[in-house]
């Protein structure tokens, strides 16, 4: 945890709050902090700051607050990606918020399995903690939007044209494409597609949204890979 991220409910005073939860735990296990440390501290989708720790016990660490900085700002983004199988889902929902996507889609494609869509890890807190764990890393305040979209034709058809207008429009895809640019310098719309590859058919209709098909050579990467690359490349 290189922010310890607050939210309303922490809060007993416009400058104090008081922690018991796991970052209490955090703080006595990972940080051994003590009376009188001062620790960098956000609040959620809010400034960020430092605060110095009052009291801190076995039950509850109460800290003076001060906040004076803007969060780092986001990439200039909107990613959509083929629903992961769960167990990836929590390592990428991680890795987006920590590199500071602002706006995920997760979408349906002919090849993510029916059952992906049962998991109770895209219940909104599940979605949240993920999320926050994320922020918490990157020392970031502001949650990404996350919106799921469970019918692959209607959203492409119907509302991503909107999405990616005035965008660079990006669908990695292996294939004999061309190469993934490298560090633009305008608002990307980027699709990534299930293990396997999106089918043909879902290239073609995120072409006719104005999504242009690129790739990253021969390599064949997973896709809790291909985030942090293609996001890495592009910005």
């Amino acid at each position: 945890m290189n922010l310890l991220l607050l939210e309303d409910a922490d809060f007993v005073a416009a400058d104090r709050a008081i922690l018991r939860d796991r970052r209490l735990k955090h703080l006595h296990e990972v940080h051994q902090a003590a009376s009188g440390d001062r620790l960098r501290v956000g609040r959620l989708n809010g400034l960020m700051g430092s605060g110095t720790l009052l009291r801190l016990d076995a039950t509850e660490a109460e800290l003076q607050l001060q906040f004076d900085q803007p969060p780092p700002a986001k990439l200039p983004l909107t990613l959509l990606l083929a629903l992961p199988r769960p167990k990836m889902l929590k390592r990428i929902l991680q890795t987006v918020a920590a590199m500071g996507v602002p706006r995920l889609v997760l979408l349906n494609s002919y090849r993510v399995e029916k059952s992906f869509w049962q998991t109770p890890f895209l219940e909104p807190a599940a979605l949240r903690e993920q999320l926050i764990l994320g922020l918490e890393q990157a020392r970031d305040t502001v949650l990404p939007e996350v919106l799921i979209e469970k019918r692959f034709k209607p959203f492409v058809e119907d509302r991503l044209p909107a999405i990616a207008a005035e965008t660079l429009g990006l669908v990695g895809h292996p294939g004999d494409y061309p190469p993934c640019p490298r560090a633009v310098e305008q608002a990307v719309t980027l699709a990534i597609g299930p293990e396997g590859g999106w089918i043909p058919y879902e290239v073609d209709k995120l072409r006719e949204a104005g999504l242009q098909p690129v790739q990253l050579g021969a390599r064949i990467l997973r896709v809790e890979t291909a985030v942090p690359v293609l996001l890495a490349r592009l910005f």
